[in-house]
């Protein structure tokens, strides 16, 4: 083991012990040591971790893995994946000096924002952070003035996307040749191409056509004496089972692409910034139920069939959707409600929860 890991970090559990056996001894402990509100919280499988990381070796081998930190910045999964071997691709100043603070080396960072302040890029200068993304002329302008040094990654739009990652960010093959000739006049050296399809994109032409593109940018930035070497893959790849899309389809996809666009032996190191893949099936949450009321189930013909107004329970929870329950919101996330009973009257607990949003932000669950 590198080091990252201390016996701090993780609770070592006996063989057969399920994430919901712990989960049982948990809220059990909370429901008896306090008669006031008890708290949310996540549990944290970290051998699922590993386990998606080993799948992603044998689904990508040729693909070398940089965790996303924005998705989950627990130090539990960070030094987990430091003892994995991974890289991290990194946001902000925040998310920088997080990974560094654990013992990672500048090396094994990418700081992948397209849009960065000044002050920021200024740190990763000071602090050896030296491979930065950029997809227009004044973001380069910035780093050719703030970090001079820098290795450049050319963030290409991924144009045949539903994305909307594809509008908000990433330059269009036809502005590419432009922005290494600029930056060859600015003496800033770009040494890659990334793309990012979005998450969750049902189309896996996507990923074919961007590895396509970015043969094409590759060839510009040698053609002007760019010495063009990283190829970086982006992220969004699923992190549940039972996706629109297998992560083994995607990988077969990506695979012969690669095999077509950059052959093993071209000199090229591929990337890949993954977030949710690791992640999600990982942590399940305990949230308190607070509050339940019957309501009218309002199915037209259902009285007249069965003589009386069908009911149903609806539960609150403690949380909402401007808080942990936000993927609902921003990733159309709908989680399953698995009921964790204890032995106190009036309490329960779900571990993950089916929402249906309230107008205040507060997250309801419909019994029927």
């Amino acid at each position: 083991m590198a080091g990252y890991l201390s016996e701090t970090d993780f609770v070592m559990v006996e063989e057969g012990f399920s994430t919901r056996d712990l989960l049982e001894e948990l809220t059990l402990g909370a429901s008896q040591a306090t008669t006031g509100d008890v708290a949310a919280f996540f549990v944290a499988d970290l051998g699922a971790v590993v386990r998606r990381h080993f799948c992603f070796l044998k689904c990508l081998p040729r693909v070398r893995p940089f965790y996303t930190v924005k998705c989950n910045s627990s130090p539990g999964v960070l030094k987990v994946l430091a003892e994995l071997g991974l890289g991290f691709s990194c946001a902000n100043k925040a998310e920088m000096e997080l990974v560094q603070r654990i013992g990672i080396p500048a090396g094994k960072i990418i700081y992948a924002n397209p849009c960065k302040q000044i002050a920021q890029i200024k740190y990763a200068a000071k602090h050896g952070v030296r491979l930065l993304s950029f997809d227009n002329e004044l973001e380069l302008a910035k780093v050719v003035k703030s970090h001079p040094s820098a290795k450049m990654v050319l963030h290409i739009a991924a144009e045949d996307s539903p994305s909307r990652l594809s509008f908000k960010f990433g330059a269009l093959l036809k502005s590419c040749r432009h922005l290494l000739e600029n930056a060859k006049r600015s003496h800033m050296e770009v040494v890659g191409v990334s793309f990012h399809v979005g998450t969750g994109c049902p189309d896996l032409q996507a990923y074919t056509q961007s590895i396509a593109d970015a043969r094409l940018v590759f060839e510009m930035g040698t053609e002007l004496g760019h010495r063009m070497h990283i190829l970086d893959l982006g992220g969004g790849f699923p992190g549940l089972e039972g996706a629109k899309v297998r992560f083994e389809e995607i990988c077969s996809v990506i695979n012969s692409a690669l095999d077509l666009y950059f052959p093993e032996g071209c000199g090229v190191d591929i990337l890949a910034e993954l977030g949710r893949y690791y992640v999600t099936s990982a942590f399940t949450l305990a949230v308190s139920i607070i509050a339940k009321k019957e309501v009218l189930l309002d199915q037209p013909g259902r009285e007249e069939e069965s003589g009386s107004t069908p009911k149903t329970i609806v539960y609150h929870l403690g949380e909402g959707v401007y808080g942990i329950f936000n993927s609902v919101l921003f990733d159309n996330t709908c989680p399953t409600p698995i009921l964790q009973k204890v032995s106190l009257p009036h309490v329960g607990l779900f571990s993950v929860v089916c929402v249906c949003v309230c107008v205040c932000g507060c997250v309801c669950v419909i019994s029927t």
